[in-house]
């Protein structure tokens, strides 16, 4: 193989695929990344053997075609220093040379053989969203999915589709987040829930969303394949039953109040500076034109912070883990949302529109 690359290309292309390889693994090989040459293009894979993704690079002159599996990390590291705008990649046998200006790298190679199957995009897309739509939709919902849970569904994000609406869920157990986004086009509704590993929907997160991208999805058997431009993620879906969280949402509730995003946040990040440890959370009292938010450390101290409300319902006490909350206000693009309440003993409701609802429980104080 032998291949000149646009510095920069390739550095943006390594910095996306490199994002799936395993820190640790009892197979090195999956440390690596496979560069095979495909016509006028170069194209770079990563797998961990549950999601996979591949992005060609087109800013390239290819002399010599060729296939080769090399360390992500060495590679990352000696393109990202580089000051060079052109990078050439040569390979033979079990070395790789990269060559600069003033430079000239060796790194040993493994057997592109022995390296997994990547899936591409076969076929015609069934489902097509915009792709800064989906990634909003990501960014209000991976935060809620259980980080590591032995109900293997809560680990990732339900996928439902609602006629020409896609509507993304995540729950640890503790809170729940509902995001629902617009869609380009189905063709074909998926059978059964569909259940999407965060892992997998965070790198979808990170793929550029270039002005006006379209992103599209297939399903197959127990996978699911997105594309969008030069970038395709693949990845299998969890089993395990999701819960019906339909059912948890509150529809009763009376108290309602309109809450500044920002100084909201502000508010909350400042009241848990001063929260225990033991009980991790702070107090939203509401009154009439009054919501306060307090927090208080045996050993510390208290903290209080005032909020001027148009509320004019019946006061209220709750306790929050303000981490829940902060995570929420944090991603929301709105400059206001909605609080709502049941009794103190009942999850309180963060919403903004029709399209985002994040119910979170109450703690003991």
């Amino acid at each position: 193989m032998k291949v000149k690359f646009n510095r920069a290309a390739l550095q943006d292309a390594l910095s996306l695929v490199s994002s799936i390889v395993p820190s640790r693994t009892p197979k090195p090989i999956l440390q690596c990344l496979r560069i095979t040459t495909e016509d006028a293009a170069v194209r770079i894979s990563a797998t961990d053997l549950e999601a996979g993704i591949t992005q060609l690079v087109k800013q390239v002159d290819i002399e010599q075609p060729g296939d080769i599996v090399v360390p992500a990390d060495k590679l990352n590291s000696i393109v990202r220093e580089s000051f060079d705008e052109v990078i050439e990649l040569q390979a033979a046998e079990s070395s790789v040379h990269l060559i600069g200006s003033d430079s000239r790298f060796t790194i040993y190679a493994h057997d592109p053989d022995q390296y997994p199957v990547v899936p591409g995009f076969e076929g015609q897309a069934e489902l097509e969203v915009k792709l800064d739509k989906l990634q909003e939709g990501i960014e209000l919902t991976v935060f809620a999915a259980a980080k590591e849970s032995t109900r293997y569904a809560l680990n990732g994000i339900l996928w439902e589709v609602q006629g020409k609406k896609l509507a993304l869920v995540a729950t640890d157990g503790r809170r729940l987040s509902k995001a629902v986004i617009g869609l380009e086009k189905v063709d074909a509704v998926p059978e059964g829930r569909i259940i999407v590993p965060a892992k997998t929907m965070s790198i979808l997160d990170k793929i550029p969303a270039r002005s006006d991208a379209s992103a599209g999805i297939r399903f197959m058997d127990n996978q699911i394949a997105v594309i969008c431009g030069d970038v395709v993620v693949s990845s299998n879906l969890l089993e395990g039953n999701f819960p019906r969280y339909e059912d948890i949402i509150p529809t009763d509730y009376q108290k309602k109040v309109s809450l500044p995003t920002a100084p909201t946040l502000s508010a909350v990040r400042r009241a848990a500076l001063l929260a225990t440890e033991d009980s991790k959370g702070i107090k939203l009292s509401l009154d009439k034109h009054t919501l306060v938010f307090t927090s208080r450390a045996p050993e510390t101290g208290d903290a209080q912070i005032d909020m001027a409300v148009e509320y004019e319902g019946e006061p209220i006490e709750i306790g929050f883990n303000p981490q829940f909350m902060a995570d929420a206000l944090r991603v929301l693009k709105v400059n206001d949302f909605e609080l709502h309440l049941g009794q103190s003993d009942r999850p309180g409701l963060i919403k903004s529109g029709s399209d985002f609802l994040y119910l979170i429980m109450p703690v003991n104080l």
